[in-house]
């Protein structure tokens, strides 16, 4: 067993071997400009790309012409969302979100905000889901998009997309999900589901990084975006650039082994994440579960241990690599804004840590990890004064600390 062990696969994935081989021929021999159409150099280019456009769309009941190429979620988040907000803005300037959503979400709705647009922010229930009835009473006449992550990349609790599309559907508002972490998760089809907007992200699903994509519906209701980048008109002038095939053969690749293998993939990463939380719960007290148990992530597992600062033991399991919450907002000091939102104190907040599991862990790697973690709690509360209160019956949060009268 190699050291550290990595248990972060909410923040990325290692690129699946499988899919380096695919990339690999498309930096060297077959190094084409896709949009070269004079020479061979260019066909097989553009080949790869419309090979790898089919094999996105299979994975999430789409038709590969629904399927523009971006660098990733955030990019596409910002296509969709100011996109639609600028082409249907004569409808309504109304989008309705979560206060769940990943910051690429948020910090564009604080941008489409001081273009004039209102936005409400729907409060989850304590589990982190934004129920059907919560969406509905927000929806509005004026109402031009409803922009629900899917699965929530620190808590992994999955939303109820497919109730909630129907409704938009039904109220002639368009919906838009950040799938980023639960495509190639769990089951995704957009027709199914009445999803209007979806992006996801290579990276997340053992891809490379630095390419993901939109889908965009063409029919009932065929939807509409103004571009954010314009140049050669490239992806039917949505996104304008010369296109990454190495990267679109490798989430070409990445999809195609996540639709075959989603079942085993799901049911590895599940077993391993019940056996790490079984452990965990049975020998350690004031432990928490964030998110919600029955609708959630299989590889996903957000716990709160009382009375230990989260950082702290983050450094403490030297030898195996989680996080505090959403990579993207490590380097704050700030409790996560998902926690703080399902209603969890600052405290506890404070002494969370994602736990992740993929396709490449092992049982002696999760055994290894839980052993590491258990330690490292039992180490800190043994210095925290608090904890010792708790253990002689004393409830900390009845003192009065600032010694008033």
């Amino acid at each position: 067993m190699d050291l550290p062990i990595y248990l972060d696969y909410q923040a990325t994935t290692p690129v699946d071997p499988r899919v380096l081989e695919a990339m690999l021929p498309y930096f060297t021999e077959r190094f084409g400009n896709a949009a070269s159409r004079s020479h061979a150099f260019g066909w097989a280019g553009e080949e790869a790309v419309d090979r790898a456009r089919k094999q996105v769309a299979s994975l999430i009941g789409a038709s590969p012409k629904e399927i523009v190429f971006t660098s990733g979620s955030t990019e596409a988040i910002n296509l969709a969302l100011k996109g639609v907000g600028e082409m249907y803005a004569s409808k309504g300037k109304h989008i309705v979100t979560s206060q769940v959503e990943h910051k690429a979400v948020l910090d564009t709705c604080k941008h489409l905000e001081k273009q004039g647009f209102e936005v409400t922010y729907l409060e989850p229930s304590p589990t982190g889901r934004v129920s059907v009835e919560t969406v509905a009473a927000a929806l509005r006449e004026d109402t031009c998009i409803v922009a629900l992550i899917w699965a929530n990349n620190e808590i992994g609790t999955l939303n109820p997309i497919r109730e909630i599309g129907e409704l938009c559907h039904e109220r002639n508002a368009l919906l838009f999900t950040d799938a980023t972490q639960a495509v190639g998760k769990v089951p995704v089809d957009v027709e199914r589901d009445g999803v209007d907007l979806l992006c996801l992200s290579a990276h997340k699903l053992y891809g490379p990084k630095g390419i993901g994509c939109l889908y965009v519906r063409r029919r009932n209701p065929r939807v509409r975006l103004v571009a954010q980048m314009d140049g050669g008109g490239h992806e039917r002038g949505m996104r304008s650039g010369t296109l990454n095939v190495p990267g679109i053969v490798g989430i070409g690749e990445a999809c195609a082994l996540c639709e075959r293998e989603l079942d085993a993939d799901s049911e590895h990463a599940r077993a391993l994440r019940d056996r790490f939380e079984g452990r965990i719960f049975a020998e350690l007290d004031h432990v928490h579960l964030n998110g919600d148990r029955e609708h959630r992530l299989p590889n996903c597992s957000n716990v709160s241990f009382a009375y230990v600062e989260g950082e702290s033991l983050i450094m403490g399991v030297n030898d195996v690599a989680v996080s505090s919450g959403s990579a993207c907002t490590s380097a704050s000091l700030e409790p996560s804004h998902v926690l703080r939102a399902c209603g969890v104190g600052d405290d506890l907040a404070h002494s969370s840590i994602r736990f992740g599991f993929g396709r490449f862990t092992t049982e002696e790697e999760v055994d290894h990890a839980t052993q590491e973690v258990i330690a490292a709690v039992r180490r800190l509360r043994e210095l925290s004064p608090l904890y010792e209160m708790v253990q002689e019956g004393v409830d900390p949060g009845a003192i009065d600390w600032s010694g008033s009268h």
